[in-house]
């Protein structure tokens, strides 16, 4: 028989996932609160029908949602997807969350007989979209076995951390701290370039091929030199994600005075109104600070 999933969250990262468990031959159900979302990935193939009315027959549910909270209301908030699932099914969560947060949920979910994988993600849109993203999973024997037809129709790597949850949300913050200050380090350098009369285009070309080159440098540049600023992922993601960061960092008596510089500039780029921008317009920050006009934004 063919796997029996449900996909909360169908944006730029869950609908690309969704897209990938149905191609490899899944029953996918999407839900989404935006109905032209659930209405796409329908007429793509995604099998029809409400909550209500799946959750009984589900193997799995994956939830690609924002943040701590949406995952809580997705599978225990009013009319929670937890309470309807059968024993032996399994919670398969992407979201960037605190780990102590992922370990409550797994215990919460182990009451009700489910099994909950903790297997935030990365890799961007395009990668979602291929099924080649990279999982940074912990969780018991039987969370990765049921879960394992999504990680193969997903994921190219999947990283195993540990037998309990939490682990992978840990390395998750690790890998956002220096996701984010490295897309604020290309938006620094980018404009520092400007102001040395180096074009952005330049400052990629050169760079690229130097030691001074970052995966965010080759892939979020480009944005900014097309001042194409069409989210792939938003700068309202940010606060968030560093706000991990730094909560785990003071629990564990750690400094991170770098996480907190590229912070603040996140928490500007959203009082500046780009928080549903792509994160390269952090970018604009820096621009409008030392008066500088960015490509593709002259008047």
């Amino acid at each position: 028989m063919s796997m029996n999933i449900a996909v909360f969250g169908l944006g730029s990262m869950g609908y690309g996932m969704a897209q990938s468990c149905l191609q490899a031959g899944m029953n996918v159900h999407g839900f989404d609160l935006v109905p032209d979302r659930v209405a796409r990935f329908v007429e793509e193939g995604g099998t029809t029908g409400t909550f209500a009315e799946v959750a009984s027959s589900l193997d799995a549910v994956v939830v690609v949602v924002l943040n701590a909270a949406q995952v809580e209301h997705v599978l225990f908030g009013d009319d929670g997807a937890v309470a309807h699932l059968h024993q032996g099914a399994v919670v398969k969560a992407c979201a960037t969350v605190p780990p102590e947060f992922a370990k409550e949920m797994e215990r919460r979910c182990a009451e009700r007989g489910i099994h909950y994988l903790d297997a935030p993600i990365s890799g961007g849109s395009v990668k979602a979209a291929k099924g080649q993203l990279g999982v940074m999973a912990s969780g018991s024997a039987s969370a990765f076995a049921a879960a394992e037809p999504i990680l193969e129709a997903t994921a190219e790597t999947v990283f195993r951390l540990g037998d309990t949850a939490g682990a992978g949300s840990a390395m998750k913050a690790v890998n956002q701290l220096l996701a984010g200050v490295h897309i604020a380090t290309m938006a620094e350098a980018v404009t520092f370039g400007m102001t040395q009369g180096i074009h952005p285009n330049t400052v990629l070309e050169v760079i690229s091929k130097c030691a001074g080159t970052s995966w965010m440098l080759e892939n979020r540049a480009p944005h900014v030199i097309s001042g194409d600023y069409t989210p792939h992922s938003q700068v309202n993601i940010w606060p968030k994600d560093l706000g991990i960061v730094l909560e785990a960092a003071q629990a564990a008596g750690f400094d991170a005075p770098i996480t907190e510089t590229a912070l603040a500039r996140y928490r500007e780029a959203v009082e500046m109104g780009l928080g549903g921008e792509d994160d390269a317009a952090v970018a604009k920050v820096y621009a409008a600070q030392a008066g500088l006009t960015l490509p593709g934004t002259e008047s």
